[in-house]
């Protein structure tokens, strides 16, 4: 059976039991604010577990994407290590809003493991909750007795809470769950240990194959359980073990869900995979096909590799993926982009958005590829020079500091600096790189820590979203609750009636006052987490249940949504522009800018950028009205010819804005004609990503403030030359400067010959070498062209030069070739611009340092008469 018949049939089976299906969500989350991907099958359901929304069905199945690199739920160091963890995996899932329970979700299990599936019933075991006293919890008798009708009672094994107590993080839907476990071991391993002993031990043949939760509960940030509304099923079958254990195989890596993967990385190499867990060579294939899957489906649903949030990680994964291929598979060049065609073969019949950003997913990772390989080169030179250093200095461990500033600054992965190190004899200080390593993440997370209490929920409400028609409306708080970080306490508080729009698809969340006769309250931001709407505010009323009037801040809104409109119009003429493969791809809209970004793989020119600007502001005159079909069918939308953006979850009935001939789904506000954007006028143009371009771009106000500031600007320009023509007058000055610059380099040069003479005659003899230490003020580039003219006519020679021009120390050391074995530039150069505060480098002939202590220099030039 093949992996995709597999999933077939989990599907169809479960249609014939009534659930929906729906596709998978997108690996990356947009708006949670907990997670900033999906790492289970329940994670796009955990509203409908919470009670914030009301779900399509009361029985839905589907396969969705997860990734687990990151927070309590993190299996990236153990992939390649062992046959059975990845990081981007596929979950097969059945649910139950609050219809069928613990009953029909064994059996469903039961009978499609065993009838469709046809997994022999003795090599199944099952785990069930045996309860916990600390909290409460009674043994799962009730899954206990219907399991009985399945299996024997032998076969059914207590689990603890680690085990068989499902949740999703500190606080969220959780409850008991029942463990399938599935034996593959040969007929001779299980005459000599049963597999009962080995359940949940981490045996690679004894596996979890499905994990049956029972959502009863919900865990508060307090720590402890509240009943939730419904009782709730949902389970996550591991497609890749499930594969494996149907198609007979000891490995997950050996099922054909990565064979086809493996066979072109072999091809590519030139390498032979042989499933050996501890071969280097194994380990680094098993990454590989791994972590391409991992990226490449990030990639698809709109998170590009980047420097910081989700977008780090995803680098980091591929980053790990390029340092294995070139360690122990030695591939030097870029090759993992071709592994996505092979990806897309496989997968792009489930998910549809491998097809379609294929050829973006393709051109981002090989730009990623070739960035990080750069980087691998430049660090292998880096470690050369510190482990030569680290010798000198008679030391056998590398210093802490330059391997985490290798590691940090220069993306070189610290264990393979370990191995080269490890060649020429030295070790590197680990425990201090795993102290400066968390020193920065403390850094990085100190700002962002903060600690959120409980809800104080004062009346079960559905809030009321009026801020599409009005700034104002009378409302009050239905729940509270305080937050604790760096900058003191504050309260988040859902509204009954909000006009604060909350920060989404782009576009930052309102502020505002909350405000009555008595008492008034800064809305300092609006975001929506679970469904609802939550506002930050200043402190918590005397009077929490009093009535308020919220007011969002008018002159931020009305900037702010003119910048939302516009990047509809600009998307459009970017289409019309530079063709249909345009696709926003990210944006941020403020009352101060907007940014936009699009994929499209060429800078784009000035006529370009030129036309699409003409063409916005074209639309903006037009003043055409807004359009706005709050709620309609999604298919309707689509047929009526609105843009749909990858990476977006959209429910059955969406919000579709029409200016003319430019159609979104789109949440956001806008303006209700484009004559009050005002003006569009484009900043900057600039590449975001490999196949991604950004323009940053004002309209309205920003726009106004920008012509008004060029006006001056040219004002003052005019009276500083004296003179209208501006352009002519710069022209002018322009040659005049050029001038005198030939003027200044031809006397520099006068006067560089006439150093030569004296500096020859300077030298001491210093055994049978010859040494130069001189001052002078001559700048950078003829102290250069000096230093190389003696250290070719002056032989055995070391050359010394302190300059201070322009008020700057810097030092400039030329070592003739005769000498460069022994005496290294470089070395000396850094040894002396310890003196001026400064730091530096070159090659063994020739090295320049700067520095911030003039002062120094005396001291610098004593130091080096000792030389």
């Amino acid at each position: 059976m093949t992996s995709q018949e597999i999933r077939q049939k989990f599907l169809d089976y479960f249609k014939s039991k009534e659930h929906l299906i729906v596709p998978s969500a997108p690996i990356v989350l947009k708006d949670d604010p907990t997670l900033m991907f999906s790492n289970s099958g329940m994670t796009q359901f955990k509203d409908y577990f919470l009670g914030y929304k009301e779900p399509k069905a009361p029985r839905i199945a589907d396969t969705q994407k997860c990734l687990r690199v990151s927070g309590k739920h993190n299996d990236l160091d153990d992939v390649g290590r062992d046959t059975y963890h990845h990081t981007m995996f596929e979950m097969l899932g059945n649910w139950s809003f609050g219809d069928y329970f613990k009953k029909d979700a064994i059996a469903f299990a039961w009978e499609l493991l065993t009838e469709v599936y046809g997994i022999p019933k003795e090599n199944l075991y099952v785990t069930i909750f045996e309860g916990d006293a600390s909290e409460n919890l009674e043994r799962d008798q009730d899954a206990y007795d219907f399991w009985k009708s399945h299996i024997s009672e032998d076969r059914i094994i207590n689990g603890n809470k680690k085990d068989n107590f499902w949740e999703m993080g500190a606080s969220g839907p959780c409850g008991p769950c029942s463990e399938i476990h599935v034996d593959l071991r040969t007929p001779e391993e299980k005459a000599k240990i049963s597999g009962l002993e080995l359940v949940n031990n981490d045996h690679p043949q004894v596996v979890e194959v499905w994990n049956l939760v029972f959502m009863e509960f919900n865990r508060k940030a307090d720590g402890s359980l509240e009943k939730l509304p419904a009782q709730h099923v949902d389970t996550g079958m591991g497609f890749e073990r499930l594969c494996m254990a149907l198609q007979g195989k000891s490995s997950n890596y050996d099922t054909d869900v990565f064979t086809p993967l493996i066979a072109k990385v072999e091809e590519l190499s030139g390498k032979k995979y042989t499933g050996i867990l501890k071969d280097e060579k194994d380990i680094a294939i098993r990454v590989v096909v791994d972590h391409i899957r991992a990226v490449s489906f990030a990639i698809a649903d709109g998170q590009l590799p980047s420097s910081g949030g989700a977008g780090y990680v995803i680098r980091r994964i591929l980053r790990r993926g390029v340092s294995y291929s070139y360690r122990f598979l030695d591939m030097k060049e870029p090759f993992l982009y071709k592994l996505v065609a092979v990806l897309q073969e496989q997968m792009g019949k489930f998910f549809p958005e491998l097809e379609k950003q294929g050829a973006l997913v393709t051109e981002v990772i090989k730009s990623e590829e070739e960035s990080f390989l750069n980087k691998i080169e430049n660090g292998l030179i880096r470690v050369e020079k510190l482990i030569q250093q680290t010798i000198e200095s008679n030391l056998k461990v590398l210093p802490s500091d330059e391997v985490f500033e290798l590691y940090d600054t220069y993306g070189f992965p610290n264990d393979l600096t370990r191995i080269i190190a490890e060649e020429k004899g030295l070790t590197i200080d680990e425990a201090g790189f795993e102290a400066r390593k968390k020193e920065q993440q403390d850094r990085s997370r100190g700002g962002a820590e903060q600690k959120v209490h409980d809800w104080v929920i004062l009346e079960e409400k559905a809030e009321n979203f009026v801020g599409y028609d009005q700034l104002e409306s009378e409302t009050y708080i239905t729940r509270y609750r305080k937050i604790e970080n760096k900058d003191g306490e504050f309260y988040q508080v859902v509204l009954s009636e909000t006009p604060f729009y909350p920060d989404g698809g782009g576009q930052v969340g309102d502020k505002g006052l909350l405000e009555n006769a008595t008492e008034s309250f800064e809305v300092l931001e609006t975001k929506k987490e679970n469904g609802l709407i939550i506002s930050l505010i200043n402190g918590l009323p005397k009077d929490a249940g009093a009535v308020f009037y919220a007011k969002v801040n008018a002159a931020e809104r009305k900037n702010s949504q003119a910048n939302h409109s516009v990047t509809h119009l600009l998307h459009e003429a970017l289409r019309e522009v530079l063709g249909t493969h345009v696709e926003q791809k990210g944006s941020y809209v403020g009352p101060d800018y907007l940014r936009f970004d699009f994929s499209h793989f060429n800078k784009m020119t000035e006529e370009e950028l030129a036309l699409v600007e003409n063409k916005v502001n074209a639309k903006i005159k037009e003043s055409i009205a807004l359009q706005e079909f709050r709620s309609i069918p999604i298919q309707e939308a689509l047929d009526k010819g609105a843009m749909a953006l990858f990476g977006e979850k959209y429910g059955d009935n969406v919000r579709m804005i029409q200016f003319g001939s430019s159609k979104e789904l789109c949440g956001g506000t806008h303006v209700k004609n484009t004559s009050e954007i005002g003006h569009f006028k484009i900043l900057s143009e600039s590449s975001a990503a490999a196949g991604i371009r950004r323009i940053e771009a004002i309209s309205g106000d920003e726009s106004e403030k920008y012509f008004k500031n060029l006006e001056k600007q040219v004002a003052e320009l005019s009276q500083l030359l004296k003179s209208k023509d501006i352009i002519r007058s710069i022209e002018k000055l322009m040659e005049e400067n050029a001038s005198l610059k030939s003027e200044v380099e031809a006397f520099k040069k006068e006067k560089a010959k006439g150093e030569i003479g004296d500096w020859k005659n300077a030298y001491e003899q210093k055994s049978d070498k010859q040494l130069l230490v001189k001052k002078t003020s001559l700048d950078a580039g003829s102290v250069k062209d000096i230093v190389f003219q003696l250290k070719r006519e002056i032989p055995t020679s070391v050359t010394i030069i302190l300059s201070d021009a322009d008020g700057k120390p810097m030092i400039t050391v030329g070592v003739s070739d005769d000498l460069a074995a022994n005496y290294q530039a470089g070395t000396i150069v850094k040894d002396l611009a310890k003196e001026i505060q400064g730091g530096g480098g070159g090659n063994p002939g020739f090295a320049t340092a700067g520095g911030k202590n003039l002062d120094g220099l005396e001291n610098a030039y004593q130091k080096a008469l000792n030389i």
